[in-house]
C-alpha cells in the first residue's frame, strides 16, 4: 500500500495579531497534538515548504502558530487559506492506530464471513464520533461509527468491519449522509449505539 509523505494536518484559517501569528484549525486527534510539532510544511506547486514554528498555543480549538521568518501581517498573509502538512515520520502512531490517509480506497470485508461489503470511500468527522463512509457495490453510501463495536481489524488488505444486522443490506438498513436513517422495509432496527471511544483528526483505529 502505496503511504504518502506528507499529511494533511490542519489549515490557517486567518491572521492573529501583528506580529505574524497565525490561527490554525488542526485537522488532527488534538490541538496538543499540533502544537508539539517542530516543522510543518504547505505545498507550493509539486513541493513541500518547511517552515519551523517558533511557538505554538492553543485558542478556542485553534491553534496560534508563529513560524521563524514570518513576522508582520504582510509576510503573514500569502499563508492565509493555505493547509498545512506534517511529515509522517514526525509523528509518532501507535501500533494499533493508522493515519487515516492510509486507509481511503481500501476494500471493505466483513470479519466475520470475508465477504466484501464495498470500498472505504472517507472517513467523515460527526459531534459523537468518526464516521466511516463505505460505499457498496450497487453504489450506496453507508455509515459506520468507527468505534471498536463496529471495528474487527484493519490492515493492508483492508477493513474489516463488524456490521450488525441489516447494515448492508440493499433493502435493509441504511444511512443517508445526513446522518438520518432510511428504512425501505419500515420494520428494521435503527441500529443506533453510544459510544464514548472516539477516535479523530489524522488517526483512526
Amino acid at each position: 500500500m502505496s503511504k504518502e509523505k506528507y499529511l494533511e494536518i490542519g489549515k490557517i484559517v486567518n491572521i492573529h495579531g501583528v506580529r505574524g501569528a497565525l490561527k490554525v484549525e488542526p485537522w488532527c486527534d488534538s490541538p496538543e497534538q499540533l502544537c508539539s510539532l517542530e516543522t510543518l510544511y504547505y505545498k507550493k506547486r509539486d513541493e513541500y515548504m518547511p517552515l519551523t514554528v517558533r511557538t505554538a498555543s492553543i485558542h478556542k480549538n485553534h491553534v496560534l502558530i508563529h513560524f521563524d521568518g514570518i513576522d508582520s501581517i504582510d509576510e503573514a498573509m500569502p499563508l492565509k487559506n493555505r493547509v498545512l502538512f506534517v511529515d509522517r515520520d514526525d509523528l509518532p502512531l501507535a501500533d494499533d492506530r493508522v493515519f487515516i490517509a492510509d486507509i481511503i480506497g481500501l476494500d471493505v470485508f466483513d470479519e466475520r464471513d470475508g465477504s466484501r461489503l464495498g470500498r472505504l470511500k472517507s472517513v467523515d468527522e460527526s459531534p459523537a464520533n468518526d464516521l466511516f463512509v463505505v460505499e457498496t457495490p450497487d453504489g450506496h453510501e453507508v455509515l459506520v461509527p468507527a468505534v471498536d463495536e463496529f471495528i474487527g481489524h484493519i490492515d493492508e488488505s483492508g477493513v474489516y468491519l463488524l456490521p450488525i444486522p441489516g447494515m448492508f443490506d440493499t433493502d435493509g438498513y441504511v444511512i443517508d449522509r445526513d446522518g438520518s436513517d432510511t428504512d425501505d422495509n419500515n420494520d428494521t432496527d435503527s441500529g443506533d449505539t453510544d459510544s464514548d471511544d472516539t477516535d479523530s483528526g489524522g488517526e483512526s483505529r
